[in-house]
């Protein structure tokens, strides 16, 4: 029997079960007032009404009020709209748990990208000794980011977790219990969480999904490719950022990420417990049984009795698992052989670290915290403020010290300060791989890289088991990257601490500032030349340069279809490691459930042997291609920086999008802006609040704006054959633009058309509409679609789907962007203006979490 077509899956299983489930939902009521599920389908009718035919939100609103309410008050229809998102935010939720549940159903997963795919090609193509040759030398890193973007309460999670495996099995009885449970709970915590609340957050998924998910893949491997000989230790690892990026979130201090590093390693030994005790039941054997008990006892103790004492070492752990290992096969005939290993396996993955903490801050800050370390020290030559950086550079290459906290005054200097000595301390209980990562964000030149490597010799640390890692975001930084580079493998001191690190280099590239900085075109074009030129400058010293991709959720912050731009990678580019931030709604739509994980990081592998053993050579650029990937990234660039420059840009922003409401909503504790000054500065606005409003005024601008202009110009200049030559050949440049599809398929103009007719930023509004029809036209021409995504049915479907659950939040919360204009304006009495902010940020909740990837 043939399977279904992907779509026909989809509906079957997903849109279908939403109808019906969501119709048991509208008739539960869970407030006072029970005419809310009936009146919010209406309200959807009226908002889709109304914008086809071009009417205000405003007026959307009005008109629902008139038809359907009895004497709507502004306070009745303020209190029916809170009541709107809250149904709302419930039901995508329940689309969400539907989704994940059909995941398997609708996903090959032993399809194309499987690792079980990949095997297979090698067996076809006699190159499973090569298959092993790669895996010995490639690592895919996910690295879990801050999650500021989605912040569901502990029991919130819970029921989506129950209402998943519901749905899977189709338990009506407990769906609809769920359902009404789910009315029920509060989705809104009163307090932000702290940077210890977002990890603990985050260390859910790696309990729940990835132990389990990377200790399956590791076990295929070391049965099917490995053949249970040995393999390297973590062809697939974690990284974590909550608890130690300073530079993402200014509160989290020394304390905090010594506390995180714990719960990191207790949350493992938890793992590995609960493991011992399941094996325990199997082994029952003579000899064994008593190594399982005595590993059991102190895996209990370092767990529940210690504080942050440790029973067992790992070397212990793994020693008495061999033995164990052994003793069954010469006695036991290898019973549960495959258990024992599996176990071996994630022992040699997450150790007792489970994740790398890595430490993250800002160049800036360590200009501010070098110049007390100066004052401080008589290490430092009295003129060095006044020094070249080359000087600066030789003298920071000969400097050691011992350098505490309490002897330095200023707060960010002893913040410092104290994240090296934490990072020591972590590796101590922790191992090395607890946290020995340092990242330098913002990173400008050569020196920022020296005055960090300093700082671990002034703290004492001579020969720092630690990673110093770039972060080159800016275009213009990432232009000059493969300079600075060469600068410091130039120098002596660099060199030796590179040498102590098996000359390997890793270099992080910013998509999500780069982005914001010089739009979505020239962003990608520049990290893909900074790769090729880092690389090539790598090799010319004999390092091994690793890259390490900061990319969002949304398309214009790197995220859309990931595992096509690695595999898209030519042969000028090192890729023997895929490292990559996840953040955001990504990591539970992409990594929250065992299928989705499971998919998602295979596809990962599979795109590292796709590029270096099935595709060798097949993806390099001709020159042609490249002359007009670079000619179309530098006339969006120009489009970009005339519209960045214009006037009303920033004040656009202010005003008429959500981007001052993301300070003031829950979901995560840092602030919106690096800087603390009332003024806004485009330069200091994090990317997350500055392409999430471009999400929310679902205009998605980061995604496309240029890209038309771009195109536009080779069609009026006849060389429209050029760009389609490209787009057949380039699957760099196809990844490009089916990306930039995901953006417009998730814009939705109608809704702020009515900006069209203001006074102050009507223009201004038409400047990006013609941009997105352009574009819209000619990604189709490009393609041969008649529809963006044609060639992804199911994924368009999935976000159609979700655009139509949040119509009535976009327009609720336009309506109260506009009540809030108005009462700045004074046409409008200000009695309200706090309920209409309210308004605002409760909305935008919403819509972030029903987009999944919205920043």
């Amino acid at each position: 029997m043939y399977s279904l077509p992907k779509i026909e899956r989809f509906n079957q299983h997903v849109w279908l079960k939403y109808k019906l489930f969501n119709s048991v939902f509208i008739t539960l009521p869970f407030d006072e007032i029970d005419n809310t599920g009936v009146l919010l389908p209406l309200f959807s009718e009226v908002c889709e009404n109304g914008f086809k035919n071009g009417v205000s939100p405003k007026e959307i609103v009005e008109t629902f009020a008139t038809k359907y309410l009895e004497n709507p008050t502004e306070q009745v229809k303020l209190d029916l709209m809170f009541r709107f998102i809250q149904y709302v935010e419930r039901q995508i939720v329940l689309f969400d748990a539907i989704e994940d549940a059909a995941f398997p159903i609708v996903n090959n997963m032993e399809g194309r990208g499987s690792i079980r795919d990949m095997k297979e090609k090698a067996d076809q193509r006699s190159k499973n000794q090569e298959l092993v040759q790669f895996l010995n030398d490639f690592q895919v890193r996910t690295v879990l980011t801050a999650h500021p973007t989605q912040f569901y309460p502990g029991s919130v999670l819970g029921i989506i977790t129950d209402l998943t495996e519901a749905i899977r099995v189709n338990n009506l009885v407990q769906i609809k219990e769920l359902l009404a449970q789910l009315g029920k709970t509060p989705f809104i915590k009163k307090e932000k969480p702290t940077p210890f609340d977002e990890a603990v957050s985050l260390i859910w998924y790696l309990e729940n999904v990835f132990y389990s998910t990377i200790g399956d893949m590791l076990q295929y491997l070391h049965k099917n490719i490995y053949k249970h000989h040995e393999m390297p230790k973590s062809i697939v690892n974690l990284g974590f950022w909550p608890g130690g990026d300073r530079d993402g979130n200014p509160f989290v201090t020394t304390e905090i990420t010594l506390k995180v590093a714990d719960r990191l390693r207790t949350s493992i030994l938890k793992c590995y417990y609960s493991d011992i005790r399941k094996l325990k039941r199997k082994l029952t054997f003579k000899g064994v049984d008593t190594l399982l008990a005595e590993i059991e006892h102190k895996l209990y103790r370092s767990v529940f009795y210690s504080q942050g004492e440790i029973f067992i070492t790992i070397q212990a752990f793994e020693e008495t698992l061999q033995e164990i290992k052994k003793r069954v096969i010469e006695h036991h005939q290898s019973l549960y052989l495959d258990e024992i290993d599996l176990l071996l396996n994630k022992l040699a993955a997450f150790g007792f670290h489970f994740a790398t903490l890595d430490i993250r801050q800002n160049s800036k800050i360590h200009r501010q915290v070098f110049e007390e370390i100066v004052q401080k020290m008589d290490v430092f030559p009295p003129n060095y403020a006044s020094l070249s950086e080359i000087e600066k550079i030789e003298i920071l290459s000969h400097l050691n010290g011992n350098l505490t906290e309490n002897e330095v005054e200023n707060e960010m200097t002893i913040s410092t300060i104290g994240s090296i000595h934490a990072m020591k301390t972590i590796q101590q209980k922790n191992g090395e791989l607890g946290s020995n990562r340092y990242i330098i964000s913002n990173n400008e030149s050569a020196l920022n890289v020296m005055e960090t490597l300093s700082m671990f010799h002034l703290c004492g640390w001579q020969n720092p088991t630690v990673d110093i890692v770039p972060l080159f975001e800016s275009v213009d930084d990432l232009q000059h990257a493969d300079v600075i580079m060469e600068q410091l493998y130039a120098n002596s001191a660099y060199k030796k601490h590179l040498k102590s690190r098996n000359n390997v280099q890793t270099v992080m590239l910013g998509f999500s500032d780069g982005t914001k900085d010089g739009g979505y075109l020239m962003a990608n074009w520049s990290i893909y030349k900074a790769k090729e030129s880092l690389t090539a400058m790598s090799r010319k010293y004999g390092i091994k340069v690793l890259f390490f991709d900061g990319r969002g959720g949304l398309p214009a912050r790197g995220g859309g279809k990931t595992h096509q731009f690695y595999a898209s990678l030519g042969p000028s580019i090192e890729n023997n490691q895929i490292q990559v931030t996840v953040q955001g709604q990504t990591i539970s739509s992409n990594f929250g459930t065992l299928d989705a994980c499971r998919y998602n990081l295979e596809n990962l592998l599979s795109a590292g042997a796709t590029n270096q053993l099935f595709s060798k050579g097949n993806n390099q650029l001709s020159d042609q291609d490249r002359e007009v990937v670079e000619q179309l990234s530098v006339l969006s660039y120009e489009k970009y920086l005339q519209f960045k420059q214009h006037p009303k840009f920033i004040p656009y922003l202010e005003k008429m999008s959500t981007l001052n409401y993301y300070a003031k909503t829950n979901i995560g504790s840092r602030p919106s802006k690096r800087n603390k000054s009332e003024q806004l500065v485009f330069e200091e606005l994090r990317a997350i609040p500055f392409v999430g409003s471009w999400s929310q005024l679902k205009q998605n601008v980061p995604g496309f704006f240029g890209l038309g202009t771009a195109l536009q110009h080779f069609e009026k200049t006849n060389q429209w054959d050029k760009v389609i030559d490209l787009y057949k050949n380039s699957l760099f440049f196809k990844t490009l633009i089916e990306n930039s599809m995901m953006a417009l398929c998730k814009s939705f103009f109608p809704l702020t058309a009515y900006m069209q007719k203001d006074e102050e930023f009507g223009e201004f509004w038409q400047i990006i509409y013609d941009e997105f029809l352009a574009t819209k036209r000619l990604l189709l021409k490009l393609s041969g679609y008649q529809e963006l995504m044609e060639n992804y049915p199911d994924g368009k479907a999935s976000i159609q789907i979700r655009e139509q659950i949040v119509l009535p939040l976009l327009t609720i919360q336009q309506y109260a962007l506009i009540k809030i204009n108005e009462i700045r304006k004074g046409t409008t009495k200000p009695d309200l203006l706090e309920v209409y902010e309210k308004l605002v940020t409760r909305s935008l909740f919403g819509n972030i979490n029903a987009s999944r990837n919205s920043a």
